[in-house]
């Protein structure tokens, strides 16, 4: 606890508040390792149904700038308060409802809208706490906590679906991931302060120079929702993966990213953040081939490990989107434009994801995930193409953590 002591303010409520990430974590650690295969075994969606589920839980991320502008006289305190009560909305319906397709989606929706706002407050509520001077160090705590609890939450997964294989108790889990979101939310409502919300969050900002970090988001947002949405649900659907296989498999993606971020931010310093945009996609070209065509050349129990090695290896490149974090500082004259200019990149990251996710259910229902997997590849290779085209200003400067 010295070590936090050392991070955080002594009179904030630091400790509630990486109590209820922790316990936050654990909770959607149980729901998020067992989603998948509920929504293919139990509510029966298919492609296109994934695609349509995935589009509604991303409506909030492409609302949030308008909710928080809603809630402006709210307090980052407040807010957080407000998103823990709507993820237990969210989560208690999954565990009421029937598993009817509209109903699950509409739980989703809500699930996703508290899990947004809440998003948005963290980083601010970090800072307010830490101490000056530990602004990273306190944010990069809140970052292990909830890595921590969301692990141990696919674990628990792992353990309780491969001793049941043949009884899995999903709504059991539902049921208990509700329980723990409101112990966070518990722990949330102790939370006293009076912090504001980051103002940069609050708005778009458009800045002529940033336009090709636009397009980087465009383009990034398009292939990372055609792994994030699709990746899993294709070892579920195509090769049979049942819950404790995908829980496994989002534990050992996390766990590796956990180790490789600070590597990849080292890269980036080295390198630059030009070369790290560049070659990144060029290597999810191999990932997104071996991904969509593993079954025509090899036996299916040898594709199916393929993808998995090659789902943890697309997870590992996607942190290089650091880079573009990276390149907004280097253009940037302020602090506050980097935050804002991140910020809007997120929004629109975010509203090219929504219609990805319904194109990319259409493509894969009607022709096949090796069209889905050759699209994102060419997604890829445009952004490769369009990151070399960026003129560096001047020497590569420190990394800043990517908002996703």
């Amino acid at each position: 606890m010295g070590k936090l002591k050392d991070i955080f303010k002594e009179n904030s409520p630091f400790k509630l508040f990486l109590t209820s990430i922790v316990v936050t974590g654990l909770a959607y650690g149980l729901y998020k390792g067992i989603l998948d295969n509920y929504l293919a075994e139990v509510v029966g969606m298919g492609e296109m149904d994934r695609g349509i589920t995935e589009f509604f839980r991303e409506i909030p991320g492409v609302l949030l700038i308008f909710i928080l502008a809603l809630f402006y006289m709210l307090s980052a305190e407040s807010l957080y308060k407000v998103g823990a009560v709507v993820m237990l909305v969210g989560m208690g319906m999954h565990a009421i409802l029937p598993p009817v397709k509209v109903l699950t989606v509409l739980a989703i929706c809500i699930f996703s809208t508290g899990e947004h706002i809440q998003l948005g407050m963290k980083s601010t509520l970090s800072l307010e706490y830490s101490r000056p001077g530990r602004g990273g160090a306190a944010q990069g705590m809140q970052n292990s906590a909830n890595q921590i609890g969301t692990v141990a939450g696919y674990l628990v997964v792992v353990a309780v679906f491969s001793l049941l294989p043949k009884d899995q108790p999903y709504n059991l889990f539902f049921w208990l991931a509700t329980g723990l979101t409101a112990v966070s939310a518990a722990f949330s409502m102790r939370i006293t302060g009076n912090s504001r919300p980051d103002e940069t969050k609050r708005r778009f900002y458009f800045n002529r120079k940033y336009s090709k970090y636009y397009m980087l988001e465009i383009f990034y947002g398009a292939r990372k929702q055609v792994f994030m949405t699709f990746g899993p649900y294709v070892l579920v659907l195509f090769y049979g993966a049942n819950a404790a296989t995908i829980s496994l498999l989002f534990a050992v993606s996390a766990i590796v990213c956990f180790f490789a971020a600070p590597l990849v931010g080292r890269i980036i310093d080295t390198l630059g953040y030009k070369v790290v945009m560049v070659s990144d996609t060029l290597i999810l070209v191999i990932v997104c081939f071996f991904y969509g065509f593993a079954h025509y050349l090899f036996p299916m129990r040898i594709a199916f490990l393929v993808c998995c090695v090659n789902y943890v290896l697309d997870a590992v490149i996607s942190l290089a989107s650091m880079a573009s974090n990276v390149y907004v500082q280097d253009l940037s004259d302020s602090q506050e434009e980097v935050k804002a200019t991140i910020s809007t990149g997120v929004s629109v990251n975010h509203v090219i994801t929504i219609f990805i996710a319904l194109f990319g259910g259409w493509i894969w229902q009607t022709l096949g995930i090796e069209t889905l997997f050759i699209v994102s590849a060419v997604l890829g290779l445009i952004n490769s193409a369009y990151a070399a085209s960026i003129k560096m200003k001047k020497p590569a400067s420190g990394s800043l953590p990517a908002d996703r």
